[in-house]
Protein backbone atom coordinates (compact mmCIF):
# COMPACT_ATOMS: atom_id res chain seq x y z
CA UNK A 1 0.00 0.00 0.00
CA UNK A 2 0.95 3.75 -0.49
CA UNK A 3 2.43 5.52 2.10
CA UNK A 4 0.41 8.50 2.68
CA UNK A 5 0.20 11.45 5.16
CA UNK A 6 -2.19 11.94 7.49
CA UNK A 7 -3.67 14.80 5.56
CA UNK A 8 -3.74 12.58 3.13
CA UNK A 9 -5.49 9.96 5.01
CA UNK A 10 -8.14 12.65 5.94
CA UNK A 11 -8.84 13.80 2.36
CA UNK A 12 -9.13 9.77 1.28
CA UNK A 13 -11.57 9.42 4.07
CA UNK A 14 -13.54 12.75 3.37
CA UNK A 15 -13.39 11.76 -0.50
CA UNK A 16 -14.60 8.21 0.20
CA UNK A 17 -17.95 9.39 2.23
CA UNK A 18 -18.75 11.21 -0.29
CA UNK A 19 -21.11 10.31 -2.37
CA UNK A 20 -20.54 12.25 -6.23
CA UNK A 21 -16.75 11.29 -5.74
CA UNK A 22 -15.72 8.08 -7.27
CA UNK A 23 -12.94 5.59 -6.39
CA UNK A 24 -11.42 6.24 -9.97
CA UNK A 25 -11.09 9.67 -8.97
CA UNK A 26 -9.33 8.58 -5.41
CA UNK A 27 -6.92 6.51 -7.74
CA UNK A 28 -5.76 9.54 -9.78
CA UNK A 29 -5.51 11.42 -6.92
CA UNK A 30 -3.76 9.54 -4.51
CA UNK A 31 -3.20 5.97 -6.73
CA UNK A 32 -5.20 3.97 -4.30
CA UNK A 33 -7.26 0.77 -5.67
CA UNK A 34 -11.01 0.44 -4.54
CA UNK A 35 -9.36 -2.26 -2.42
CA UNK A 36 -7.21 -0.41 -1.09
CA UNK A 37 -9.39 2.78 -0.13
CA UNK A 38 -11.83 0.12 1.62
CA UNK A 39 -8.43 -1.11 3.72
CA UNK A 40 -7.64 2.36 4.51
CA UNK A 41 -11.08 3.14 5.72
CA UNK A 42 -10.99 -0.19 7.43
CA UNK A 43 -8.21 0.97 9.04
CA UNK A 44 -8.88 4.66 10.14
CA UNK A 45 -12.71 4.17 10.73
CA UNK A 46 -14.50 2.85 13.63
CA UNK A 47 -15.96 -0.64 13.00
CA UNK A 48 -19.61 1.15 13.44
CA UNK A 49 -18.42 4.26 10.77
CA UNK A 50 -17.05 1.44 8.71
CA UNK A 51 -20.26 -0.68 8.24
CA UNK A 52 -22.28 2.22 7.97
CA UNK A 53 -19.63 3.71 4.94
CA UNK A 54 -19.70 0.04 3.33
CA UNK A 55 -23.26 0.04 3.19
CA UNK A 56 -23.63 3.44 2.06
CA UNK A 57 -20.97 2.86 -1.08
CA UNK A 58 -21.98 -0.83 -2.04
CA UNK A 59 -23.72 -1.06 -5.08
CA UNK A 60 -23.90 2.94 -5.47
CA UNK A 61 -23.45 3.20 -9.07
CA UNK A 62 -21.94 6.82 -8.64
CA UNK A 63 -18.69 5.85 -6.99
CA UNK A 64 -17.86 4.14 -10.34
CA UNK A 65 -17.41 6.25 -12.85
CA UNK A 66 -18.18 3.86 -15.50
CA UNK A 67 -21.93 3.02 -14.12
CA UNK A 68 -22.76 6.81 -13.90
CA UNK A 69 -25.65 8.11 -15.93
CA UNK A 70 -24.09 10.94 -16.95
CA UNK A 71 -21.15 10.42 -18.94
CA UNK A 72 -18.98 14.00 -18.84
CA UNK A 73 -18.74 16.79 -16.55
CA UNK A 74 -20.41 17.17 -12.83
CA UNK A 75 -23.28 15.81 -11.70
CA UNK A 76 -25.98 18.76 -11.58
CA UNK A 77 -29.26 18.52 -9.94
CA UNK A 78 -32.51 19.22 -12.08
CA UNK A 79 -33.72 22.14 -10.02
CA UNK A 80 -29.82 23.90 -10.20
CA UNK A 81 -29.21 26.74 -12.27
CA UNK A 82 -26.53 27.31 -14.53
Amino acid sequence: MIRLSEAEISRVIQMAWEDRTTFDSIRVQFGLSPGEVIKLMRQNLSPDSFRLWRKRTSGRSTKHLLLRSFVVGRFRCPNQRG
